[in-house]
């Protein structure tokens, strides 16, 4: 089973970039994409529903902002719109495909640069999602949440460590919060479960030629359940093309697509 997850920085200009063209030789059997920012009555072209797919996406209310999006190879089960949250739903932040007993999911944690507004509604976010986050474990899914999670967790998943210990993405707050989240809870980041190498990045800002130098932040992640996560047995980070200023975070996994 092969997923592929990227923060697309906007649906139609990934796609101009050439993803969709790439995204029909990869095979996927789930896609997950974040920051689409776009509603989805301009998304009509046959581009954004790529054929053999099932296609479900989740707009912000906010013109041009946010927004998921899920495809799989064969209908859902179900498919949860949202995490029930009045504040964060209508964000567009969380889809959830089922699949038997299987659940793929694509999650967008916001953002907390733009000032301290942001920063705190992105420690909400987390509070909320946590809560959530221990629910799944406890219950008899297998859950792959796959997205930016818009935190680099240790010093070796971004290139200048030190001097952004004080900047949102990497506060000691949030880094605990996946510490707990991967220590306590028991979910596993399946990349650094099967690569522990440096300079593994995600993201790279427009600015200063940080993609030209590397210059960068794992922020993308696929995050699983134990069981799942254990059959997990390729993972990569695709930079051979700039769909956007993410990069497409791909994982096989040993375990049948339902």
């Amino acid at each position: 089973m092969r997923i592929i997850t990227l923060n697309a920085n906007g649906i139609r200009a990934a796609a101009r970039k050439g993803f969709y063209a790439w995204l029909k030789a990869q095979d996927a059997d789930v896609v997950c994409l974040q920051e689409t920012k776009a509603q989805i009555h301009q998304l009509t072209d046959e581009a954004f529903h790529p054929a053999g797919y099932f296609t479900c996406y989740l707009d912000a209310r906010k013109k041009g902002y946010s927004g998921v999006a899920l495809y799989a190879r064969r209908k859902p089960d179900e498919v949860v719109m949202g995490m029930n949250s009045e504040e964060f739903d209508p964000e567009g932040r969380y889809i959830e495909a089922r699949f038997g007993d299987l659940c793929v999911a694509s999650v967008y944690v916001p953002s907390g640069s733009s000032g301290e507004l942001r920063q705190a509604a992105k420690y909400r976010f987390m509070d909320t999602f946590m809560a959530q986050l221990r629910q799944k474990q406890a219950n008899d899914r297998e859950y792959i949440l796959c997205g930016d999670w818009n935190i680099a967790h240790k010093p070796i998943d971004l290139r200048n460590w030190r001097s952004n210990q004080k900047h949102s993405g990497f506060l000691p707050e949030e880094r605990a919060w996946l510490d707990v989240l991967f220590n306590e809870v028991g979910w596993v980041d399946t990349f650094r479960r099967l690569n522990q190498a440096p300079e593994q990045y995600t993201w790279w800002a427009n600015r200063g030629q940080a993609w030209a130098k590397n210059v960068g932040w794992r922020l993308d992640y696929q995050i699983a359940t134990p069981g799942v996560a254990a059959t997990a047995r390729g993972v990569s980070i695709y930079k051979d093309e700039r769909f956007s200023d993410h990069a497409p975070v791909i994982t096989d996994y040993d375990w049948p697509f339902p």
